[in-house]
């Protein structure tokens, strides 16, 4: 299938506006062009207009397979792991390196919620201070950590300081771009020690 090739919906999937980061849902028979994928997400242009990223989740309704990985989520305690592979399963729409690896997430944390269960904290940036993609991560963000076994709040920060810079990437990413900006690995450890 070819990102010229309209596609008609087969049912209704919700979707994350473009670039303002809006829950919307489409109705069964929109037609869609797929842009491209990219961590189990569809970048689709509508019939209307407008640009929407579609979860892996929603595939089918895309005339597609629905990944292995989408269709089963882990199950049991949550861990840090489970988090940080939700994390890495989330693209930036420009840049094919995932946000973790990219070094937009500086710090995530796992307390219990105020009303039971888990309550995760992010704090991100943008690659630039004028990303409009902000929202659209974020609700990614959002989406993929919700359907984490007993999470029941998810709060996350856009920070601007201190600001991203390519220094912050992993070494796999700065291979995967092909950039040699020497030095060590600067990335933030996500996860951080409590004192």
């Amino acid at each position: 299938m070819s990102a010229s090739t309209p596609v008609a919906l087969t049912r209704e999937c919700d979707a994350i506006e473009i670039p303002n980061g809006t829950r919307k849902t489409l109705p069964s028979g929109t037609q869609v062009r797929i842009a491209h994928s990219r961590g189990g997400s569809y970048t689709i242009a509508t019939d209307a207009g407008s640009m929407c990223r579609v979860d892996a989740k929603d595939a089918d309704a895309l005339g597609l397979s629905v990944p292995q990985a989408a269709q089963s989520l882990p199950a049991g305690p949550l861990t840090e792991q489970m988090v940080n592979d939700q994390l890495k399963a989330i693209f930036d729409p420009e840049i094919p390196v995932n946000i973790v690896d990219l070094g937009l997430v500086y710090s995530c944390s796992i307390a219990p919620g105020a009303e039971g269960g888990n309550r995760i904290d992010v704090k991100m940036a943008m690659t630039a201070p004028g990303c409009g993609m902000g929202n659209v991560l974020k609700a990614d963000v959002e989406s993929k950590l919700s359907r984490l076994p007993d999470v029941k709040e998810i709060h996350v920060d856009v920070v601007f300081d201190p600001p991203w810079h390519a220094g912050l990437m992993s070494e796999a990413a700065k291979l995967q771009l092909g950039l040699d900006l020497g030095g060590g690995d600067n990335t933030f450890p996500i996860f951080q020690e409590k004192h």
